[in-house]
């Protein structure tokens, strides 16, 4: 239920801040003023940044806040379809780099070692032909072929 209660004026003029005793124009606007600051301290501390920006509503006209809210509205769907094609072009490079790049790699790696088991095998070539083809203690023989023991004076 609703308590319904009568408000008496004379309780209403001594709680407000006009109905000062002295009859001094400073002292009424000095009073007013500091009752004035505090409660707007109050008003102002209890405020948030949502309720300030709703209360500017009022202030813009609705084809403006119209206009504005269309604006936005397409700015953040051309954000979002330029990072979809963003993420949609990065996934193609990647998994092209994927399907061609990887292969591609292993196959040179795979060059790579062949060419390098080449090198090897004719390194060791070339050292058992000079193992077989030199003398005695690594001298080479005479350019004539191997003849045997002649003595001297022949």
């Amino acid at each position: 239920m609703v308590k319904v209660e009568e408000v008496l004026d004379a309780d209403r003029e001594k709680s407000s801040p006009y109905a000062a005793s002295s009859s001094s124009r400073t002292s009424s606007s000095l009073s007013v003023s500091s009752i004035a600051s505090s409660e707007a301290d109050d008003s102002l501390a209890s405020e948030s940044l949502f309720d300030r920006l709703s209360a500017l509503v009022d202030i813009i006209p609705p084809t403006t806040r119209h206009a504005i809210s269309t604006r936005i509205s397409k700015t953040v769907s051309l954000i979002h379809r330029g990072s979809k094609l963003a993420g949609n072009i990065v996934w193609v490079v990647t998994t092209s780099a994927l399907l061609v790049g990887l292969p591609l790699a292993l196959a040179l790696e795979d060059e790579a070692k062949i060419v390098q088991q080449e090198r090897e095998l004719l390194a060791q070539q070339q050292g058992q032909q000079m193992l077989t083809s030199s003398g005695p203690f690594g001298v080479p023989p005479a350019p004539g072929g191997q003849q045997g023991i002649v003595p001297p004076g022949f």
